[in-house]
């Protein structure tokens, strides 16, 4: 059974192990073994069957597992090999596993280790009975990851599993015993502290390492051999680099060896710095120094390490054997180090030491290809390139490129080049069809700059140029990319030869003959300087040119006496020679130039030649030729005239007196040949005008006769060089320059380009020297400067408006914007896209803002339901202080950080409906009173108040009340009026009109009480309470009815209106309880006591008590009343105060609820709040407003107003006044009393009314009587204007004795506003009444001009014009009058006005204008018998100011006078200086609307009056020209400018100031003693008796000053000494010395030698010795040349280096610097390496991608190989030679049979934006364009 039972065995003691290993739950190796299983060494590695004593059973092959890992089925096959399977619970079987009896391999088991590498096996089952081939059992590495370093060795922990268990009845700590050589795989432990060695098991857990420095591992017991991969059986193996299965490309093996040059200066030196990373390291240091280490991590942690005994160490986490001997040390880190090492060496002894190293160093800087870059074009073909990058191992970042190239070892990827997005462009919308950038992107090319010139004229320089790599994007423009981008085609060149034809050289003609035909003679020849063209020109060296005459002989003998001389020659031949010579030498030294021989004077015989000669120089610079003086020449000058022969005259024969022509002939009596060559005039000139050639024209003559002769008589050696000169040197005429179009302004959509276009002319051509002209003087039309370009739709792109305001004011917010994908059209316009359209990321479309914390505020909850099912109750509501911070959370915060609470935000009234009365049914559409429930406080006198039923109001006496009573769904005649339930009914105290209104003209306290208006069952009440003086409450006399009476009648019974006003008004009140009791049983006082306190409160603003006391004087003195100052000082304060009842009734509440002893404290408080309030709500409510009192302008302006009721009463101040007389009566401005007429009907024959009311004329009108009624003293006088001008009184209008106005039988001419005018000594008071033609539209008119430059505010009636300045309050009164009553409608420039604009009854009001307010404004009056429009013009005036910008004015003064001194005028005043004679610009900056009118004053008279001064007035009068400046000149000169808004003077000063010498006092003197003293007269250069630089007196005369002698005496003995001598040494330390002698210089200026003791008393004797040139004597020193392996540079050719250092002579070697002075050897050197014999092959190219179009190209491989072995090499080694292209565009030709039709629906568009000239809209717009 033992050999069946297959390869392991189960327990069945029901232990949960399976033992053989480790259990491997547990964690980073931390054994927990069940030790029962480790008691039986000897444990046979079969099975073991039955029930077994030892409770554990050993599995060789198994690691250790928990028995509910194993499934139920798997433990019973262990036990039950021969027992069958379900087939589905195993994995299938493989064709192979079936063949071979097999089962197939079960699931991988967990890991023995958890790290640091353990194995995990896998087990088969044999399915025959018999043996099956192979094993059942495999094994895989697994956990494959270092272990942290506290787990500690795995091996040790299986040692100390065993410290508790007894071995021979003791307990050890055991320790392992590594690396046995015989079984690596037994677990032998040694005891600590002893000798003892055990093998505590037969065999390691599976996964312990077999050797300490070896992956192998132990499985079963046996050592299995692991690779780098970690695969078991792998011999895989890490190269040097530490990279597995690596070829050692990742590093550089690095050796050295450092020799020491410490001395005893130097202590210490680095051997070597070895970078992280590092490997295998090994350094031996000979001799008697020693090693030590520094480091320094890549965090920058630094340290030190002393070597100072034998051992291994750990040195920043890497492991450094060190091992010392007497001799040598020797030092090995296997690393890879985890830091920088220093290695360094310590002096340690007189001898040197050497250091070998040797280590494999990581390259640290690799380049990565980068992934391909985007398509360079979306759709219809684009190209896309990969690149290359340097990537830094150790920082993981990208790095420059230069990292990558210091290593030889790196190869820079070639980019690769794709081509992308070969779909051609949709054509579903034409705007992407005429867009660029579907085209074929152009892919990057070499673009270089122009050559630089040339380094050499000629003779061979070199120039060179800056080549780049650009791309091109979809707009056209041009950018600068990476090199790497164009690689795909070879670089262009940087450099070229280049001027390399031959310098000019001189060049000699033949001889000529000798000047005799016998004897000794002369004979010259022509010597010319030629450029390489075979030109005559200039440029030779005058120190090589060869001779042009020397002597000769004539072997034939002369019968005469010899001549002394050789005889000079007078042939042409001379002449010639001499020409061409002078004509050559033009050089940059003074030469004189001859031009050419005039023609002869006469035609035969003998005549004269004339010739300019000039004296010119060659300016090397420009290379142009410039005329000097004649002096400036030296040597003799040429003759300027010579004698002729022109032939024989009319046949003679001329006779040769040799005496006679010895001038012309020189003696000479025959000609040697009788033909020769002479230059006959010159060709016409190559240039029209500004200067051409001319080249002379050579022929052969006959020298008797002067006539040509064929070219072949003539010697053609002898024939003349070439000759040219300059014509035609007049400047060209005046033509048009045009320079290149500026960059499009803009990439797309439609932009502008510009050009310079200048008329010039050519004043040189050789110079190209031109000079701009006037445009005139170009006869040409003007070529355009202006053009449009980039005429193409742009590209979708984002347009983002601006940013909304935040969306809370603090506490941090949002707030957001539009972003709209749109597109620039090619018109300009913007067409708006969907947003797919737009590639780019969208901006961002919201933010975060207000990012602060908020104050705090309450924050309150709802309001509770109301206390009573119906009628009146209260609401409550909680309040907590709440603070929102920046973040957007909010915290709750002490309440008192929060603003007081008012007690109206926690507590309010609440009005349900009014609670049922039983038997009173409610009625439907009955009648209703529009009231308003508000208390009033009058606080300043007023003439009349205007108010609406359903209110409390507490009056000043003598105010008139006039009371409304709006009723709707009922008549107004039906509308009955009670007071304190009495009827009412109209006297001549109180009028009660028609129409629901109840007048009380002068309220007196019997005025005080309940009025009652009713409509139907509909009633509403209103209170009248009067202020006396000290402003208390007047008690009013008892009226028949009680007040309480009255208003409970409006609730049905006093007992329920003691309920419903139930905020008793004893709150306020500190007396008894009756008194209480009284005051609550009056509900119409339920106020006073509130608006007592509110009188008598301190709280009110400041100005508001003061306007009561002055009040409150008015009262006690009349006249005060009268007093104009004083109704100013109250003019802007409110004249009546208002609140709504709730608002009180909040108060009475709260305070109601309040504690006995803290109501007086709460009542304070309330009432100061409520002050406050009705102050400020009245403030704001004025702001809307008219404020007539602010813009009365004149009598005729003004207009009735409507009165307010409410916040503001009438507008009008009118003082009031009895009517009585007498002679004490005060004075007082007139009044007119206004009345209410009764109603007037349009069919009344006779018309009777007051003052402002309409009068409708109806055909049936006879008459109309127009009243007025003033008052005032003295008595006032009445007037009567229609429509602002003076009534005409005629036999139909009439004046009455009462000042009425009669109209009899009126017409249409009397339509119109008239005005009553009552005018007296004190004032004036006008009021307006309108007469209409049957009920049409009237508007009340001005036709006057106004004009405001100061007042704030300005009032005009429409008709008027309105000129005024900017910020001023501008009302335009439109009042209208119409039966029924018209409407007003106001238009701005005829477009209707919005709401925004002030318009308040019928006056329009525009605050603060501006320019742009500017405008007509037109009021419409309409109605339905009618429309009538009116307007008014509004002008913005602008007074004269300072401009802010003077910029024009200045450019103005530069036009007018670019040299002359200018100033500029200001307000304060400004100063120019000048000198007598001079002329200056005064230019007066101005603004101002309309364009103010300038005038210039000169000492305050206008300057057209001035005398003396000539001046001219410029630029509309902004500039004054003072000319031929003197002393009556100078002064202030001022410009006034005007215009209707204003006036400015700006003035300046013209200071007239000559410098002149002034002779000043004597310098101090030169010298002490002696004869050389003297003192000098000082000159000063004075301006004013200021003195100034002496250049200014530059052109004065100096008065002739002469010096004075002084100090002329004998002076005191002293020291004088020589110079030094020269040093005795050049370097190293030298000496040099001096004499040093006793001397006195006597007053004659004799100096005599005296004792040396007279000079030492004075002073102490001057050294003569001292040391020089104390600075080290060094020299440039150098290694021998390294090894031939640098960069190849060329064919055969690489670099080597030495090493060049500065040391002394002693050897010592010093920094560069100290050898700076002496010339450094060179570093570097070319030299012949093998390895350079390189050059780059090529294959033939691919066949093209396309036959025909555009988007065809091919490629060819490109390869660096060696020259012999033809063999593939590094492509850097062939980077001197420009790489061969690999990439190019093929069949480049259009196809063949393609129909010509547009592809886009705009070709119109193209066609008219005349883009068909553009090639990628000509193919899109085939058809059309080829129709254009």
């Amino acid at each position: 059974m033992c050999a069946d039972a297959g390869p392991g065995l189960i327990s069945s003691s029901g232990f949960d192990f399976l033992l053989s290993g480790f259990d491997p739950s547990l964690m980073s190796d931390q054994l927990s073994l069940v030790h029962h299983g480790y008691k039986v060494p000897s444990l046979a590695p079969c099975m073991v069957c039955g029930d077994q004593s030892q409770g554990a059973v050993f599995l060789r092959e198994f690691t250790l597992i928990r028995r509910e890992s194993l499934h139920e089925d798997f433990l019973s096959d262990l036990l039950n090999s021969h027992k069958t399977e379900d087939s589905s619970s195993r994995t299938a079987r493989s064709e192979e596993d079936r063949d071979g009896l097999w089962d197939a391999w079960g699931p991988w088991s967990e890991c023995s280790r958890t790290c640091g590498g353990g194995a995990s096996y896998s087990l088969r089952r044999c399915l025959s009975s018999k043996s099956c081939e192979g094993r059942n059992i495999r094994y895989r590495t697994c956990s494959n990851v270092d272990c942290p370093p506290e787990a500690g060795d795995f091996r040790a922990q299986q040692c100390s599993a065993h410290n508790d268990v007894k071995h021979h009845g003791q307990f050890y700590e055991w320790l392992p015993v590594s690396n046995d050589p015989d079984n690596p795989c037994s677990l032998k432990c040694q005891a600590k502290g002893t000798t003892l060695v055990v093998e505590l098991a037969p065999k390691v857990l599976d996964g312990t390492r077999c050797y300490t420095e070896s992956l192998d591992m132990c499985i079963s017991g046996l050592c299995q051999i692991v690779g780098c991969d970690h695969q078991l059986g792998s011999t895989v193996k890490e190269d040097n680099c530490g990279v597995c299965n690596g070829d050692g490309s990742t590093c550089r093996l690095v050796r050295g060896q450092y020799k020491s040059q410490l001395s005893a200066t130097k202590s210490d030196d680095t051997v070597v710095a070895i970078p992280y990373g590092s490997r295998h390291i090994r350094l031996v240091l000979k001799g008697p120094d020693h090693l030590y280490l520094e480091t320094k991590t890549l965090q920058g942690t630094k340290g030190e390490n002393s070597l100072s005994s034998t051992g291994t160490f750990l040195v920043d986490n890497s492991s450094v054997d060190f091992q010392k001997f007497p001799d040598k040390e020797i030092l090995r880190m296997a690393g890879p180090l985890t830091a920088d090492f220093i290695v360094k060496i310590r002096n340690s002894g007189s001898a040197d030491s050497t250091v070998q190293f040797i280590f494999y160093q990581p390259i640290i800087h690799r380049w990565r290809e980068t992934d391909f870059f985007p398509c360079s074009a979306t759709c219809g073909g684009g190209y896309q390139l990969t690149s290359a990058e340097c990537y830094d191992l150790r920082s993981n970042r990208v790095v420059a490129d230069q990292y990558c190239h210091y290593y030889p070892e790196n190869i820079k990827p070639k980019p690769k080049l794709q081509e992308c997005n070969l779909d051609p462009c949709p054509a579903s919308d034409g705007y992407k069809q005429i867009m660029p950038y579907d085209l074929y992107h152009p892919l990057p090319r070499w673009e270089a700059t122009p050559w630089t010139a040339c380094s050499s004229s000629c003779g061979g320089g070199i120039q060179s140029r800056a080549v780049s790599c650009v791309e091109e994007d979809i707009q056209g423009h041009v950018t600068s990319v990476e090199e790497w981008k164009c690689m795909y085609t070879p670089k262009m060149p940087i450099a070229q030869p280049c001027n390399i034809f031959d310098c000019p050289k001189w060049l000699a003609q033949e001889w000529s003959p000798c000047t005799v035909t016998c004897g000794q003679g002369l004979r010259y020849r022509v010597v010319l300087c030629i450029d390489h063209r075979g030109m005559h020109t200039g440029g030779c060296s005058p120190k090589t040119k060869p001779h042009i005459k020397e002597e000769c002989i004539v072997p034939t003998p002369c019968y005469k006496p010899k001549e002394k001389l050789p005889v000079e020659a007078k042939l042409p031949w001379f002449k010639q020679a001499q020409e061409l010579e002078e004509g050559a030498a033009v050089s940059e030294e003074p030469s004189f130039i001859p031009e050419a021989w005039s023609a002869c004077t006469v035609t035969c015989g003998v005549g004269t030649q004339v010739r300019i000669v000039r004296c010119q120089v060659l300016l090397s610079f420009s290379q142009s030729v410039a005329d000097l003086p004649i002096d400036e020449c030296e040597g003799p000058k040429p003759a300027s005239q010579r004698a002729c022969y022109a032939g024989p005259c009319s046949g003679e024969i001329p006779e040769f007196n040799p005496d006679e022509t010895d001038g012309l002939f020189g003696g000479l009596q025959d000609f040697d040949e009788l033909y020769d060559w002479e230059y006959e005039g010159f060709t016409k000139c190559s240039e029209s005008c500004g200067g051409g050639v001319q080249e002379a024209v050579v022929s052969c003559l006959n020298k008797q006769t002067r006539e040509p002769a064929e070219e072949n008589l003539c010697v053609t050696s002898r024939r003349p060089p070439q000759l040219l000169k300059s014509c035609n040197l007049d400047p060209c005429p005046a033509r048009w320059e045009i320079g290149k179009w500026s960059p499009c302004s803009l990439t797309c959509g439609v932009g502008l380009q510009t050009r310079d276009v200048f008329c010039s002319h050519l004043l040189s051509r050789e110079m190209n020297e031109t000079v701009i002209l006037a445009d005139e003087l170009c006869r040409q039309p003007k070529p355009s400067t202006v053009q449009a370009c980039n005429r193409f739709n742009c590209p979708p792109a984002w347009y983002p408006a601006q940013w909304q305001p935040c969306s809370r004011t603090c506490g941090g917010g949002v707030q957001k914007r539009e972003v709209l994908c749109k597109q620039r059209m090619a018109d300009g316009s913007f067409l708006e896209l969907p947003e797919t359209f737009c590639s780019a990321s969208k901006p961002a479309c919201q933010q975060a803002c207000k990012k602060d914390d908020c104050p705090s505020e309450w924050l309150l909850s709802d309001w509770t339901e109301c206390s009573t099912s119906c009628g009146e109750g209260t609401q409550t509501r909680s309040a907590i202080c709440r603070k929102m911070l920046k973040t957007g959370l909010s915290t709750v915060v002490n309440s008192t950080l929060c603003p007081p609470l008012p007690f109206s935000s926690s507590i309010r009234p609440c009005m349900l409906a009014t609670c049922a009365r039983p038997g009173r049914p409610s009625t439907k559409h009955s009648p209703h009173i529009a009231a308003a429930r508000k208390v009033y406080i009058q606080t300043r006198r007023q003439r009349k108040l205007h108010f609406v039923v359903g209110g409390f109001a507490y009056l000043l006496p003598k105010t008139a009340v006039v009371l409304r009573c709006p009723a709707r769904r009922v008549r107004k005649p039906l509308i009955t009026w009670e007071k304190d339930g009495q009827h009412l009914i109209s006297s001549t105290h109180v009028t009660v009109a028609p129409f629901g209104y109840l007048k009380i003209h002068r309220l007196k306290p019997s005025d005080a009480g309940v009025y009652t208006c009713s409509a139907g069952p509909a009633r509403e009440h209103f209170v009248i309470k009067l202020i006396g003086g000290n402003r208390k409450l007047v008690a009013r006399p008892l009226s028949p009815r009680s007040e309480e009476e009255v208003l409970a009648g409006r609730k049905g019974g006093p007992k329920e209106a003691l309920q419903t006003h139930k905020h008793q008004n004893g709150i306020f009140s500190n007396g008894s309880k009756a008194e209480k009791r009284g005051l609550a049983a009056n509900p119409g006082s339920r106020y006073d006591d509130l608006v007592s306190r509110l009188l008598e409160q301190g709280g009110w603003p400041g100005e508001l008590l003061a306007s009561w006391e002055a009040q409150d004087s008015a009262e006690r003195n009349t006249t005060s009343e009268e007093d104009p100052g004083a109704e100013q000082v109250l003019l802007h304060l409110p004249f009546t105060m208002v609140t709504e009842q709730r608002r009180l009734d909040d108060i009475l509440g709260n305070l109601s609820q309040q504690p006995e002893e803290l109501r007086d404290l709460y009542s304070k408080h309330l009432v100061a709040q409520l002050a406050q309030e009705i102050f400020r709500s009245h403030l704001e409510h004025q702001d809307t407003l008219l404020k007539p009192s602010e813009r009365r302008t004149s009598p005729v302006t003004l207009s009735p107003h409507k009165h307010v009721s409410g916040f503001s009463s009438s507008l009008r101040t009118s003082s009031t006044g009895d009517a009585g007389g007498g002679s004490r009566r005060p004075h007082r401005k007139p009044t007119i009393l206004r009345k209410i007429s009764a109603a007037q009907q349009l069919s009344a024959s006779e018309v009777v009314t007051h003052l402002g009311q309409t009068v409708a004329l109806a055909s049936g009108t006879l008459s109309v009587l127009l009243h007025c009624e003033a008052i005032g003293h003295p008595r006032p006088t009445i007037s009567w204007a229609r429509n602002g001008e003076e009534v005409q009184f005629s036999d139909r209008i009439l004046l009455q004795p009462d000042d009425s106005l009669q109209i009899l039988a009126p017409v249409e001419a009397d339509v119109g506003f008239y005005t009553c005018n009552a005018t007296n000594a004190l004032g004036y008071d006008s009021v307006s009444i309108a007469v209409t033609l049957a009920g049409k539209p009237l508007v009340k008119t001005s036709r006057m001009t106004v004009i405001n430059t100061e007042k704030p505010a300005v009032t005009v009636d429409i008709g008027s014009t309105i000129k005024t300045v900017q910020g001023v309050n501008v009302t335009i009164n439109c009042q209208v009058a119409g039966v029924p009553e018209a409407e007003v409608t106001w238009f701005r420039n005829k477009s209707k006005l919005g709401s925004p604009h002030h318009l308040h009854e019928g006056s329009l009001l525009l605050t603060n204008v501006s320019s742009s307010d500017q405008g007509l404004y037109s009021c419409r009056a309409a109605n339905l018998h009618g429309e009538l429009t009116e307007s008014t013009q509004l002008l913005i005036l602008d007074p004269p100011q300072v401009p802010t910008q003077l910029e024009d004015i200045r450019a103005l003064l530069a036009a007018t006078g670019p040299n002359l001194p200018s100033v500029l005028t200001s307000p304060l005043g400004t100063q120019l200086v000048l000198d007598p004679g001079n002329s200056a610009l005064l230019g007066c900056p101005i603004k101002g609307h309309p364009v103010p009118n300038i005038t210039w004053f000169h000492g305050g008279q206008p300057i057209v009056t001035a005398t003396g001064l000539t001046h001219h007035i410029l630029a509309a009068g902004q500039i004054l020209q003072v000319a031929n400046l003197s002393g009556g000149s100078q002064g202030e000169f001022s410009c006034l400018a005007q215009n209707e808004a204003g006036v400015l003077m700006q003035k300046a000063s013209l200071v007239i100031q000559d410098y002149w010498w002034s002779v000043d006092r004597l310098a101090t003197c030169s010298a002490s003693c002696g004869n050389r003293g003297v003192q000098q007269p000082r000159l000063r250069c004075l301006l004013n008796s200021t003195e100034v630089n002496p250049a200014h007196c530059a052109g004065k005369v100096r008065p002739a000053v002469q010096p004075i002698a002084c100090n002329r005496r004998d002076c005191p003995s002293r020291w004088m000494v020589t110079s030094w001598s020269a040093c005795t040494r050049s370097c190293g330390g030298g000496v040099q010395t001096r004499r040093v002698t006793c001397q006195k210089l006597k007053a004659s200026g004799i100096s005599t030698p005296v004792s040396n003791d007279m000079c030492t008393q004075v002073a102490k004797r001057p050294v003569d010795t001292q040391a020089c040139n104390q600075q080290l004597c060094v020299e440039w020193a150098f290694s021998s040349w390294g090894q031939c392996n640098g960069p190849c540079i060329g064919p055969h050719l690489a670099v080597q280096h030495r090493q060049v250092f500065c040391q002394t002579r002693d050897g010592i070697t010093l920094p560069s610097e100290q050898c700076s002075a002496l010339p450094r050897p060179v570093s570097t050197q070319n030299c012949w390496s093998e390895a350079c014999s390189v050059h780059w092959r090529v294959s033939l190219w691919t066949l093209c991608t396309a036959t025909c179009g555009n988007y065809g190209f091919q490629s060819r491989r490109v390869e660096c190989v060696h020259a012999r072995t033809n063999k593939a090499v590094p492509e850097h080694l062939c980077s001197w030679g420009p790489r061969p292209a690999n990439w190019q565009r093929c069949n480049i030709t259009p196809c063949e049979n393609m129909e010509c039709r547009d592809t886009t629906r705009y070709c119109e568009k193209v066609k008219q934006l005349k883009l068909c000239q553009l090639s990628q809209f000509k193919s899109r717009c085939c058809g059309t364009c080829g129709k254009a």
